[in-house]
């Protein structure tokens, strides 16, 4: 059986978004390889469903988001900065106190201990939640910048010559595209993919296949969720 492989971006709680999408693919739970690019973590009222929801693939590459570092710190000390919950954090730990099962706490802690700050596949495709530098090798980078840097995308949309040539591909969410691109499809430019369109916010979740580069959209998330305000 051929082996697809497919990229998803910034969930942000929204279970029934990544249930469109997952459905809408046809991706395979058990054959197919599903590069998640972070941020499941704060928006919507159904974080801990998508934990679970991903953990059921067999072939998943979890990318470590900046909103997922925090909701790590949070299993770990139990710290709840005003930085994060006034930015979907406070609807990630209603999530939580909904399901009321620490057990669920216990596995998506070792979850994200286990994520992994970029991917690099065999044949050079880079999957990054954030960005990085161009100054020093993307090893000795630390998972801060790699989380939240934006400025790779800002190089790509407002250059008309700036390339990364170090990898064939690369592949980010982080920074939603809902706000620059109207028609809310990933952003393409050279050889770098944002397929974060907004799922926290207003926008759409996707996934893409990343070899045929067809993608698959979720509806309007907050269509989904008409009665949360999301980040």
């Amino acid at each position: 059986m051929e082996i697809k492989r497919f990229c998803l971006g910034d969930i942000h709680g929204a279970y029934k978004a990544l249930m469109q999408v997952i459905e809408k693919s046809g991706i395979d739970y058990d054959n197919d390889l599903l590069i998640s690019l972070g941020d499941v973590a704060d928006g919507w009222s159904q974080v801990p469903e998508c934990f679970e929801e991903l953990m059921k693939f067999k072939n998943l590459i979890y990318i470590l988001g900046n909103h997922d570092r925090w909701l790590l710190d949070y299993f770990k000390t139990y710290n709840k900065p005003r930085i994060w919950t006034s930015q979907g954090g406070e609807a990630t730990l209603n999530a939580y106190y909904r399901v009321q099962d620490s057990n669920y706490e216990q596995k998506h802690e070792k979850f994200l201990e286990n994520a992994k700050p970029y991917y690099i596949t065999k044949d050079n495709k880079l999957f990054v939640h954030g960005g990085f530098s161009l100054v020093k090798d993307i090893s000795k980078q630390s998972i801060y910048d790699l989380t939240w840097d934006r400025d790779l995308f800002w190089s790509y949309l407002f250059s008309p010559i700036f390339e990364v040539k170090d990898y064939d591909e690369i592949y980010i969410g982080h920074t939603t595209t809902s706000r620059t691109k109207s028609d809310l499809s990933p952003v393409h430019i050279r050889n770098l993919w944002n397929i974060d369109q907004g799922a926290g916010w207003e926008g759409k979740l996707t996934i893409i296949n990343i070899d045929t580069k067809e993608f698959w959209q979720s509806d309007l998330v907050k269509n989904l969720y008409p009665d949360e305000k999301g980040r």
